[in-house]
């Protein structure tokens, strides 16, 4: 059998196509003095709906299906964004999870994509297959401003590759691209919240997760709150598992967000109640509304968790 290419050459892949759809996606491409690639998606470009696919797919490292289809909230039609994958734990937690805090100087960025599994470095490598040594690295930052030279030197000796090997795709969560991005993460945050509750994520199989796609906000705060928002109350998660069915009916109901006492107003009440300090904020919140665990040893089924449509309403078109 021939040699499987890694996430990164996966992800490096999907990232030339972008490029070579550039006008099109309306992003920018750039090679910095040191010979990195910077692919701007929502910075000083528009980007859309279609960069902001692209950009969930390089994340993903190109191991799901990312798609728009039509939903609603509260009667105003609102479209969702659709992720399902055959390797849940590939695509979600050694790839997409925004693991990896990028802080040089003043540049700080919330790092995703695969490059995280050629770093390695993060703990949750220690529990899950993904680490790789690949000849390029693709990642993904959340930001408002492109990295500079510091923040290239910085990723190059992390990654112990020549900057010429590597592709940085940005875009600040207040963009039509990192707002759909970002809320292509239902399925991720069920993946790990299981994994914070020591349930084995090798015994998952597939993941389908729904959320809608909040309306994009004027400044990063306001994308902040909507596009938790749209996870923790609208998102929608389907797992299908080979487990014992015991394990199931003790962990499920833990995985929802409704199961965190800081679940039930918009995020941004939550952040301003806790002084805009994301770590006062309790870290098991972070889940989908409602989850579907399907057993396909046994072939039961278990359901957790429900929406809420009002908070959506209220966060979205408040």
């Amino acid at each position: 059998m021939a040699n499987q290419p890694t996430l990164n050459e996966r992800a490096q892949r999907l990232a030339d196509y972008a490029v070579s759809q550039a006008a099109a996606l309306r992003i920018q491409a750039q090679t910095t003095p040191g010979g990195a690639r910077l692919i701007d998606c929502g910075i000083k470009t528009p980007g859309g709906l279609q960069a902001g696919l692209a950009l969930a797919r390089v994340c993903m490292a190109g191991q799901a299906e990312i798609s728009l289809v039509p939903g609603d909230i509260t009667g105003f039609a609102a479209p969702h964004v659709v992720v399902a994958t055959d390797h849940p734990v590939a695509a979600c937690m050694a790839s997409q999870y925004a693991g990896w805090q990028i802080t040089v100087g003043k540049f700080i960025a919330m790092g995703s994509g695969p490059m995280r599994a050629a770093y390695g470095k993060e703990e949750l490598f220690d529990h899950i297959p993904g680490r790789e040594q690949a000849p390029v690295a693709v990642g993904v930052l959340e930001t408002r401003k492109l990295p500079d030279d510091a923040v290239i030197s910085y990723l190059s000796e992390a990654l112990n590759l020549p900057a010429n090997k590597i592709t940085l795709l940005a875009a600040p969560a207040a963009s039509l691209a990192g707002n759909l991005q970002v809320v292509a993460r239902s399925l991720e945050t069920a993946l790990h919240k299981l994994h914070e509750l020591k349930f084995d994520l090798n015994q998952i199989v597939s993941g389908f997760g729904v959320a809608p796609l909040p309306p994009v906000a004027k400044d990063e705060l306001g994308a902040i709150g909507r596009t938790n928002d749209a996870i923790l109350y609208g998102g929608r998660v389907n797992i299908w598992v080979q487990t014992e069915d015991d394990q199931l009916a003790e962990v499920g109901s833990k995985v929802p967000a409704s199961a965190s006492p800081d679940w039930g107003e918009p995020f941004q009440a939550i952040f301003e109640r806790y002084q805009q300090d994301f770590y006062k904020i309790d870290p098991m919140l972070f889940s989908p509304a409602e989850i579907v665990f399907h057993n396909v040893k046994t072939g039961r089924s278990f359901a957790f968790g429900r929406t809420k449509a009002d908070v959506l309403s209220q966060s979205f078109y408040g």
